[in-house]
């Protein structure tokens, strides 16, 4: 209780001083990590100095004055923590140095020319000065992820989320104020251009030199060169003895602002720029698409990929888990297929865009391209894409991704319920494969049937030749009629003729004029041949 009497009257103190109030830190000065770890403002409220980072420190701004330590700024922020051992120290040549316990020293702060004094103010701004006592840094103008009241971020300056809430290593989203008036969101790395954005203030064209800003009440507005409000953001006028605030672009890519007093472990939101969580373009990663449940968001990888590294954050990304063939290898070992993703939206960055009235006709182009690696269809366009896609959203739009799957001809079956869709020409050619393998089947079969019904008939054409041959030759051609009454001649030549007619080689058989001939003796019967004359 003594305490909070105490942090309360410090606080009066604070409202009731200027940004005038500061403490000035000489040349010589220094900090270690475990010893005089910071610098603090007149009111104690703000810090400059070490803080815990991982398993080392960092060097930056935080609020004192709080039971939870929140960085506000940090100093070389991508650089990695340092150990216990090391001392801060404005050096004899005017310059903030780290050094280390062998020596080697690191610019924290770098200047044109040298620093000759440091102050820290109770607006939570660090200022260097030269030996005229002219301001030549401030991290006021420097900021990383968080505005401060009484702070502004000028035309062209930027705040960058932070990796994570323990680490503030800078992230992947970027506030800007730019030139034209506009306040925009963009994902990092990514030019200052409409289709990349996912916030604007929607104010370009009012003017150079707009500026944002946040009052000691929580206003947060935007300026134009002559002092005009354009834009309010905040409504302001919440202004309290005890209550503070601050305005933070977070490690989801949304900025806040934020409200806290003194007795409070954390920040209470005030205001957000989007309640879409899933409106930061980026927030998922490659090939992984957001979707928002009540408040909750998660992130869902492709129709055949698989989290990679780090994938299971939610900025990480996805990988194929198959794998692909040149366009050269088309018809090789891998069977492509096509799995749809209803209801998303994706960077438009398309190498081919065709019209096209139905999605069936969207899957077969996109399969029959072995440089398409999926396609967008909405609307009667089909626009083909390589990957990887980028800016997942799953809203709801009538866009549908076509996501192009390869397996392996070798590997296990398809999973349960998933058909792979073949391409036209890979369908042509897999039916007339089939067709092929189908007709020669059913030639072999003719031929093998043929033969065996050749070899039959050759096998009784011997038995019955050979013993009808035999009967003739030993004069007992009557036991083939048994008892019945007939005319010996007639019959040798009845047999003799028959026997011709069912030769095997159509060439040896006779015509129906010369077996009338032949049957009525008008003709000679030549012998017919031997069986085993036949191969």
């Amino acid at each position: 209780m003594v305490a909070m009497l105490f942090f309360l009257l410090l606080f009066t103190n604070f409202r009731a001083t200027t940004q005038q109030e500061h403490l000035n830190i000489n040349l010589y000065s220094s900090l270690t990590p475990t010893g005089n770890s910071s610098w603090l403002s007149p009111s104690g409220f703000y810090g400059f100095g070490f803080y815990s980072q991982g398993n080392g420190f960092s060097v930056g701004i935080f609020i004192a004055g709080i039971p939870q330590k929140t960085v506000v700024w940090t100093a070389n922020r991508d650089s990695p923590p340092v150990p216990g051992n090391v001392t801060l120290h404005l050096t004899g040549g005017g310059s903030l140095m780290l050094q280390s316990a062998d020596g080697q020293e690191e610019s924290i702060i770098s200047t044109s020319v040298p620093i000759a004094k440091a102050s820290m103010f109770d607006s939570g701004n660090f200022v260097l000065y030269n030996s005229d006592e002219e301001i030549i840094w401030q991290s006021f103008r420097k900021p990383t992820n968080t505005i401060l009241p009484g702070q502004s971020l000028l035309a062209g300056e930027e705040l960058y989320s932070s990796v994570s809430e323990t680490d503030q290593s800078t992230g992947i989203f970027r506030l800007k104020m730019q030139y034209d008036g506009n306040l925009v969101q963009y994902p990092k790395d990514t030019p200052d251009l409409a289709p990349y954005s996912y916030f604007s203030s929607f104010t370009d064209g009012r003017g150079g030199n707009v500026s944002l800003n946040l009052d000691s009440d929580g206003h947060l507005y935007l300026l134009d060169s002559k002092g005009s409000n354009i834009k309010n953001f905040t409504p302001g006028g919440n202004s309290t003895k005890e209550l503070f605030y601050l305005m933070r672009i977070d490690i989801d890519g949304i900025f806040r602002v934020y409200s806290f007093t003194l007795n409070q472990s954390n920040l209470s939101v005030v205001w957000v720029s989007s309640n879409e969580k899933c409106s930061p373009k980026g927030i998922c990663g490659l090939n992984r698409y957001c979707f928002q449940n009540d408040q909750e968001i998660g992130c869902q990888c492709l129709p055949g990929f698989a989290a990679s590294g780090e994938g299971s954050r939610i900025s990480g990304s996805c990988q194929k888990n198959f794998s692909t063939e040149s366009c050269e290898s088309k018809y090789g070992n891998i069977i492509y297929s096509i799995e749809r993703v209803a209801n998303t939206t994706w960077e438009d960055n398309p190498y081919s865009i065709l019209s096209l009235p139905t999605e069936e006709e969207c899957v077969e182009v996109c399969l029959e391209d072995c440089n398409c690696e999926a396609a967008m269809f909405k609307d009667g366009k089909c626009k083909k894409q390589k990957l990887p896609l980028t800016y997942g959203r799953k809203l709801s739009d009538s866009n549908i991704a076509l996501i192009k799957v390869g397996v392996s001809k070798f590997a296990a079956s398809p999973r349960e319920g998933v058909e792979p869709q073949r391409s036209k020409k890979e369908r042509q050619a897999h039916f007339l494969i089939v067709g092929v393998s189908l007709i020669v089947f059913a030639l072999t079969i003719l031929i093998i049937s043929g033969v065996l019904v050749y070899r039959n008939g050759v096998y009784k054409y011997k038995k019955i030749s050979s013993k009808i041959r035999l009967d003739e030759d030993a004069g007992e051609l009557r036991k083939v009629v048994g008892d019945e009454v007939v005319d010996n001649l007639e019959l040798e030549r009845m047999v003799n003729v028959g026997l011709w007619c069912i030769q095997y080689e159509p060439p040896l058989r006779p015509s129906m004029k010369a077996v009338v001939s032949m049957l009525e003796g008008v003709a000679d019967i030549p012998r017919p041949p031997s069986p085993t004359s036949f191969s």
